[in-house]
C-alpha cells in the first residue's frame, strides 16, 4: 500500500517522513517527492520465529511518499499542488500533517499556528480538486450526449453518477460518503478522487505535548495521531539500547512512529494473516473481510486457482497451546473452505492443487 504525506509548508511533514523511513534529507536539494519503504511492526512474528528459526522473516510493508509542501496562498504554490495531484491520486491513504508546535526558528504559515485551520485548508483543496475533475467531465459528457453514440447508455449512467458526486462536493462532503455502491466506485475508479481515499491526520505537537491526546475535532478522518516529529527524529537516531531510557525520560511508552504505521495500516482496512515454516515466517496484508481463497491469491495466483482448503489456527490459540502440535491436540486447528473470512492473526496453511 502507498501512503502519501501531504501538508502545508513548515508542518514538519518531511521531518516525520525522515523519522519514519530513516531516509535523510538534503536541505539544499530542490523539493521533490520521495518514497521510503517501512515495515509494519508485528510482534507476533517474533514468537513464530522462535518456533521455527526460519531462513527468512518478511513483514508487511507500507510505501510512504513525502509530497512536497505547497503554499496555497499564492499562484506558484497552487500550481505546484496541481502538478503533484497525479502522484497524490495514486495513494491508498492520505496522511495530512498539520502543525501544532511552537518554534520561533521555524517560520509559520500565514503567521499562525492553527492545526484545525490548516487541516481545513488542505481539505478544501481536496474538495476543489475533485470538483474540478467532476465538473470538467460532466461538461464533456453533456456535449457528447447531445448526439447518438454506441456508448450513450454508459455515458448517461456515468453522467448521473458524476452529477451526484458534484452535489456532494459542493456541499463539502467527501465522495467516500456519496459513492456507497461498489459498482459505482468501480465505474469511477479511474478518476482517483482524493476525497474517496481514506484519510488520516497527524497533529505535529510541541515536544512537551508528545504523547498527549489533544482531541481536535477534525471531520472525515479515519484516525488522528498526535506526535512530535522532532522527538521522533531524535528517537530514530538512537541505538536500540538507548531508546527505552530516552522514552522513559519523556514519559512515553513507545515511539509514536510504530503507532502511526499501525494506524495507517488499519485506516486502509488492512489486516495480516500469517504463514510459518522453516523457510519463512511472513505477515501478508489483505483487506479486512477477505476470503480464504482471496488470501491465498496474495501468496500466488496459482494457489488461489487450485485452492482446496485452508488449515487455520488463530495466533492466540497457537500461543496458548505452545506450538502447532499442541494446537492440533487441543482441536484448535480447523479446516476451512474458500469462503472462510480470514481474521487478523490467522495462521494459514493452504492446500492447493497448483
Amino acid at each position: 500500500m502507498k501512503a502519501a504525506l501531504i501538508g502545508l509548508p513548515q508542518s514538519g511533514k518531511s521531518t516525520l517522513f525522515t523519522s519514519v523511513t530513516g531516509l535523510s534529507v538534503d536541505p539544499y536539494a530542490q523539493p521533490e517527492p520521495r518514497t521510503g519503504v517501512v515495515h509494519v511492526p508485528d510482534p507476533r512474528l517474533a514468537y513464530l520465529t522462535e518456533l521455527y528459526n526460519p531462513k527468512k522473516i518478511t513483514e508487511a510493508t507500507i510505501d510512504f511518499i513525502d509530497v512536497p509542501g505547497c503554499s496555497l496562498d499564492d499562484s506558484s504554490g497552487q500550481e505546484n499542488w496541481r502538478r503533484l495531484l497525479p502522484l497524490v491520486r495514486q495513494a491508498d491513504l492520505l496522511v495530512v500533517v498539520v502543525r501544532a508546535f511552537e518554534n520561533a526558528s521555524v517560520p509559520t504559515y500565514k503567521n499562525r499556528i492553527d492545526a484545525v485551520a490548516d487541516f481545513s485548508a488542505m481539505w478544501d483543496e481536496m474538495i476543489f480538486a475533485d470538483l474540478d475533475t467532476v465538473t470538467t467531465r460532466v461538461e464533456r459528457l453533456e456535449k457528447s450526449l447531445k448526439k447518438p453514440t454506441k456508448t450513450q447508455d454508459q455515458e448517461k449512467k456515468e453522467h448521473g453518477l458524476l452529477v451526484k458526486c458534484r452535489e456532494a462536493l459542493e456541499a463539502g462532503l467527501p465522495l467516500a460518503d456519496a459513492l456507497t455502491n461498489e459498482d459505482d466506485r468501480k465505474q469511477l475508479s479511474s478518476f482517483g478522487f482524493l476525497t474517496e481515499i481514506p484519510l488520516l491526520c497527524v497533529v505535529n505537537v510541541s515536544d512537551d505535548k508528545a504523547g498527549e491526546d489533544l482531541a481536535f475535532d477534525l471531520p472525515h478522518v479515519e484516525a488522528c495521531v498526535y506526535l512530535s516529529a522532532s522527538i521522533e527524529s531524535e528517537i530514530a537516531l538512537l541505538d536500540e539500547a538507548d531508546r527505552a531510557d530516552f522514552l522513559e525520560d519523556l514519559g512515553l511508552g513507545a515511539p509514536a512512529r510504530d503507532r502511526l504505521i499501525r494506524e495507517c495500516y488499519r485506516a486502509c482496512g488492512l489486516i495480516s494473516f500469517l504463514t510459518m515454516g522453516v523457510d519463512e515466517v511472513r505477515a501478508w496484508p489483505v483487506k479486512s473481510g477477505s476470503s480464504a481463497v482471496q488470501a491465498s491469491g496474495k501468496i500466488h495466483t496459482d494457489i488461489a486457482q487450485g485452492f482446496i482448503r485452508a488449515e487455520t489456527v488463530a495466533y492466540d490459540d497457537l500461543v496458548a497451546c505452545k506450538d502447532m502440535k499442541g494446537a492440533k491436540a487441543a482441536g484448535k486447528v480447523r479446516k476451512e473452505g474458500k469462503n472462510y473470512v480470514v481474521a487478523d492473526g490467522d495462521i494459514l496453511n493452504i492446500l492447493s492443487s497448483a
